[in-house]
């Protein structure tokens, strides 16, 4: 089985950043299969463009544009790559990094498809920085990643206390129909839980009201596709269920800071 050492993935590699113990990689997917291998580090694998299809001993994850798979340290898996351009943007995190930076690494074993929408805005965010690359891109990338790792943690942590059943069960429903003009009362019948205790105890496991929620699984989903030159930003605005392209272009500079066709020249640069 093949291993893979800090910077080195499959494909053509357009950019390579090392960061004291972080190296950021970006790469197009060239080859149509990749053998069972493994790497090095930990690292993140966050899809820009595209398709691919990562298998692992348990599972097998198909990931389009904004996917999002942690593969801790020696984790074995293959790809397959559909018809099409494909992009993806890795960061591996060293030994010593994590090590000094006190990550419990070892409690994230195996792969892990991460659908959490905040971690998803994050790493946007990092593949940002990574863009600026100026003399405050290490400590604003070493920054986001603590804070993800750190929501991580807590999510695992969750998973090991057992979530009532309602929780997973709002999460899929949110999750698949994010366009639909969910009521309170209709969430609340669908998941056989009273109105109150669904708005008082939402904010306990998903770190926000479900308004905001929502809002963040949209604009996750406008992120994948403003890397499609063919969609204008009306055209995103309606698939992701905004009201009209304004009101999408004031909360996606909200939770990203710079607007669409900004985020769009970085992506597609």
């Amino acid at each position: 089985m093949k291993y893979l050492e800090t910077g080195q993935f499959h494909g053509q590699t357009n950019r390579i950043i090392g960061l004291e113990g972080i190296t950021l990689t970006d790469t197009e997917y060239t080859l149509d299969k990749v053998d069972w291998h493994y790497h090095e580090n930990a690292y993140f694998t966050f899809i820009l463009q595209g398709r691919v299809i990562e298998g692992n001993k348990k599972e097998v994850y198909n990931c389009g544009a904004g996917s999002l798979l942690f593969h801790n340290w020696q984790e074995p898996h293959y790809n397959i790559k559909p018809p099409g351009y494909t992009r993806g943007f890795h960061i591996e995190l060293n030994h010593e990094w994590l090590e000094t930076t006190g990550t419990e690494i070892d409690k994230l074993t195996g792969s892990i498809c991460i659908s959490n929408p905040e971690l998803k805005l994050l790493l946007y965010r990092i593949f940002r920085e990574s863009k600026t690359n100026d003399m405050t891109t290490g400590l604003a990338v070493q920054s986001l990643l603590l804070q993800l790792l750190s929501q991580m943690e807590r999510d695992s942590q969750k998973e090991i206390n057992k979530n009532p059943a309602w929780v997973q069960h709002l999460k899929e429903l949110l999750h698949d129909s994010f366009t639909d003009h969910w009521s309170l009362s209709e969430l609340s019948a669908e998941l056989g839980i009273h109105p109150v205790h669904l708005s008082r105890d939402f904010s306990r496991y998903f770190h926000c009201n479900i308004g905001e929620y929502i809002r963040r699984l949209k604009i996750e989903k406008s992120l994948s596709l403003l890397a499609q030159k063919n969609k204008s930003l009306a055209d995103i605005a309606f698939e992701c269920g905004f009201a009209d392209q304004s009101h999408f272009a004031r909360c996606f500079k909200a939770l990203n800071g710079i607007n669409a066709s900004e985020h769009r020249k970085i992506v597609m640069n």
